[in-house]
């Protein structure tokens, strides 16, 4: 069984905010989303889609709910032929557009845990920042 090193940064934050995590080929792209979103301290509750050529809406992707026979992100990372340095991104809601680049450091072949870990944690972002704006502004328009 191979072992992944994954290096996770959201777009647009540069090289302050990133998260290193580590997962089994066993896992599938629906579990990389889930825990690279957990990772962040996001609300899994939206579309996404992984884009294997850093593309958002790429021809080139695998999608959670794909319209006919498309690519399906339920399948295993072993399947999808990852090489150490290759970079591929995550868009993860399609109303904000989140672009997540997951760049892949290491991989490892023989035994492993089983366990998925997060090695390392670097700065924040808010999911939804604008959100106390909102309430702000609907507490104006009570008035």
């Amino acid at each position: 069984m191979k072992k992944y090193t994954f290096k996770v940064y959201p777009a647009g934050h540069g090289r302050e905010v990133y998260r290193v995590i580590e997962m089994t080929g066993e896992n599938t792209l629906d579990d990389l989303c889930e825990f690279i979103l957990e990772s962040f301290d996001f609300i899994h509750e939206h579309l996404y889609e992984f884009c294997m050529d850093n593309k958002m809406y790429s021809e080139y992707s695998y999608e959670y709910e794909p319209e006919d026979d498309g690519p399906s992100t339920d399948i295993k990372i072993d399947k999808i032929g990852l090489v150490k340095g290759q970079n591929f991104s995550l868009h993860y809601d399609y109303g904000d557009d989140w672009m997540f680049t997951i760049h892949v450091q290491k991989i490892e072949e023989g035994e492993t845990t089983g366990a998925n870990r997060l090695l390392k944690s670097k700065g924040t972002v808010e999911q939804y920042s604008s959100w106390d704006e909102w309430e702000e502004y609907d507490e104006d328009d009570e008035n």
